[in-house]
């Protein structure tokens, strides 16, 4: 079998058993269209690796005839984690190579900003607790994917902004890689929540879907065709600094008119104390829920400040309805706790404001997700990695 030819029997098959486990080398070779005698070659080889491991299933309830056998992924082959850097803290989850969630923690932090090596710290203090809860130590794991808002460009692990780092343009991947010495997956937070949901969530089902997060900031996920699609340069699907009002309010980014710096929580926030409206003293998110509480009572300020969130939130859903057409939009984050952004009213408003055709729009999802569903997307992104090198290293020792 030619090299090129091996590997994609490999990847193929590999592929195919992780949807479908357990599953018969019969009925490999009837998905995937290899061979049985290939199929038969590539699945020993992928066992010696370690990779996938073989289930007796019963044949029949007689107890005659041997059982048949199946092939799985073997979970214990690697284990991957997952993180989300959030505003104050981080979320971690750790999963086996199957898939299968191993142990999750949340790892609070007092600052919002950080330089790229104090991130590095904070993120390895993180992981080092994650794995205590299964006595195993950061030097096992076999990759991390990393979820952070801004800019990245996954290919050159580069964050070119985020509010989350003190610099621009910082090559993180690598600086995160040299302080864990194990393989890192960089990307987008937004894009692992579409990740997710393509793994787990509601667009298992969809070819193209959109996701939109609302939390501290405003994100996009772009799934087309089952992959997720990120630019050229890494700054495609910045859905929330799309512009909705020429020299509007400034943003987080430094522009003005972006979408988020009308809907994320720190524009509600300087909404409400500029207009002597701020609540309480407390947290951010107490100051947040008074403010939507106040709204919901009446209260004028509260109300405009509320409502034209959703009117802005409403027209740039409209407009990636136009742009885009998908299929399914879900609407994931923290601030999805709340109904301000897709009460009625908002929906409405953007059914009025898409190009009219004689077929219904696009269906638009809630997903009320928490922290914890961020980090399985990032370590669903690194589990992908990780499979990927493990392939590639196989590739290697053929030559």
């Amino acid at each position: 079998m030619a090299g090129q030819q091996r590997t994609y029997g490999r990847r193929t098959l590999l592929a195919a058993i992780r949807k479908s486990s357990p599953i018969a080398r019969i009925d490999l070779a009837e998905a995937t269209g290899i061979s049985r005698a290939t199929v038969t070659t590539v699945t020993a080889e992928l066992m010696r690796a370690g990779l996938i491991a073989e289930v007796a299933q019963e044949s029949d309830n007689s107890g005659r005839g041997r059982p048949r056998v199946d092939l799985k992924i073997d979970g214990t082959a690697h284990l991957i984690a997952g993180i989300k850097v959030a505003n104050r803290a981080l979320s971690l989850v750790l999963i086996d190579f199957e898939g299968n969630e191993q142990a999750a923690v949340e790892f609070p932090f007092p600052e919002q900003v950080f330089k790229p090596i104090a991130l590095a710290q904070i993120l390895k203090g993180g992981l080092t607790e994650l794995m205590a809860k299964v006595d195993r130590s950061v030097s096992d794991l076999s990759g991390v994917g990393i979820g952070i808002s801004g800019i990245v460009d996954v290919q050159r692990g580069l964050v070119h902004w985020s509010p989350s780092l003190s610099e621009r343009n910082v090559h993180l991947r690598t600086v995160v890689e040299d302080t864990l010495n194990v393989p890192v997956f960089l990307d987008n937070d937004a894009n692992l929540v579409a990740m997710a949901e393509k793994q787990f969530g509601v667009g298992r089902q969809a070819k193209d879907f959109i996701v939109v997060t609302v939390e501290s900031g405003v994100g996009m996920g772009i799934v087309i065709d089952h992959n997720i699609y990120r630019g050229t340069r890494g700054c495609g699907a910045e859905f929330g600094h799309t512009k909705v009002h020429l020299d509007g309010a400034l943003c987080r980014c430094g522009q003005r008119g972006c979408l988020e710096a009308y809907v994320a929580d720190y524009a509600l926030l300087r909404e409400a104390q500029l207009l002597g409206n701020g609540g309480e003293a407390g947290t951010p998110e107490q100051t947040i829920e008074t403010l939507l509480k106040r709204a919901q009572d009446g209260d004028p300020i509260a109300t405009n400040i509320v409502n034209r969130a959703g009117r802005m939130f409403a027209l740039g859903l409209a407009n990636i309805v136009n742009i885009f057409d998908p299929q399914l939009i879900i609407l994931a984050g923290e601030r999805m706790q709340f109904d301000h952004l897709y009460a009625e009213e908002v929906l409405d408003s953007i059914k009025s404001s898409i190009v009219q055709v004689d077929q219904s729009p696009p269906d638009v999802v809630i997903h009320k997700w928490d922290a914890l569903m961020w980090a399985k997307g990032a370590a669903a992104y690194a589990l992908e990695g990780v499979e990927e090198a493990a392939v590639a290293q196989l590739t290697a020792q053929d030559v």
